[in-house]
């Protein structure tokens, strides 16, 4: 009898040689603007994948508001307004919320709604699919740091060790796993997290500063999935190789970050330590190559 869906997805993230590699898709809306019917046919021929996610079903409303992916402006859970210029992508971050951290940080709404999560919904949804279920919980601490503060004033706070930013981001890494724990709880087969780390060629801040303050973060989410019997994702963008091995001695499971970016053969010794979750060079092979030069990308993936 062939394998479910989530028997794939294990046998993946445990090295048991799986009979096919699992199959999921991720896109933006953009995709279905500019090519009209072309991500329902990929749905339509290979069977919705592999992996799905889950509603929350919370008692109370999220407090964002608009459409992150329509023209205009977009509020999200923490009081951040995005400005988007271009549909069925996501706007930026223009007039961040702390100006002072001091002055302004009441202003920084947390998402306690998201603590209203209903376990029983939830797991009945789980029990109705053979997919490998995802939490519908993603915690982004750098990012959202970025959202609220600003970029480059985060950048200065981080080196100064501003007392006021590190408090905030204590409350917020506390926060998190509290959401990290209710979802451990369900009978999700997975928890995640995200924040993108690096720029073209190197980390956004210092190894040294990643390992002082989100290190440790990430180890609490990671040990409430794996003391709860959970796998756990992380996406990252861009050049982040200086901390893959940070990410395996954590016990991360899975990630999905840009394989190209670092190159796949500096990514080789990693082999057979964590599960890549893709993927293919979408910075340039995916917009510009021919399908053989897709291939070649792909049978060098697996060679590796």
């Amino acid at each position: 009898m062939p394998a479910t869906s989530r028997e794939l997805v294990y046998q993946t993230l445990n090295f048991e040689d799986p009979a096919r590699i699992p199959l999921e898709l991720w896109y933006l809306p953009i995709a279905q603007i500019k090519y009209p019917g072309k991500v329902e046919a990929l749905y339509a021929e290979y069977g919705n994948f592999d992996t799905t996610g889950v509603a929350p079903y919370c008692s109370e409303p999220d407090y964002a508001q608009g459409d992150p992916y329509a023209v205009g402006t977009f509020r999200d859970s923490w009081g951040c307004i995005f400005e988007n210029i271009q549909a069925g992508v996501i706007g930026e971050v223009k007039d961040p919320i702390v100006k002072d951290w001091q002055a302004d940080r009441d202003k920084v709404h947390f998402p306690t709604e998201w603590l209203t999560i209903d376990p029983d919904a939830i797991n009945r949804d789980c029990a109705k699919t053979d997919k490998f279920v995802k939490a519908g919980c993603c915690p982004r601490p750098f990012e959202q740091l970025q959202f609220i503060r600003g970029t480059v004033p985060l950048y200065m706070d981080l080196i100064d060790e501003n007392p006021d930013m590190k408090a905030f981001l204590g409350e917020m890494a506390d926060f998190y796993c509290r959401c990290m724990e209710l979802w451990a709880r369900t009978d999700v087969d997975c928890l995640l997290f995200m924040d993108d780390w690096g720029s073209q060629r190197s980390l956004l801040i210092s190894p040294d500063l990643w390992r002082a303050y989100f290190k440790p973060i990430y180890k609490s989410f990671i040990d409430i999935a794996h003391g709860a019997g959970k796998k756990i994702f992380m996406h990252s963008d861009g050049y982040i190789l200086e901390v893959y091995p940070d990410l395996v001695e954590l016990g991360l499971d899975m990630i999905n970050s840009q394989v190209f970016c670092m190159g796949p053969e500096n990514l080789e010794p990693f082999a057979g330590r964590i599960t890549f979750c893709g993927e293919i060079d979408r910075q340039h092979l995916l917009r510009t190559g021919t399908p053989e030069d897709i291939d070649r990308a792909v049978k060098e993936v697996y060679r590796r």
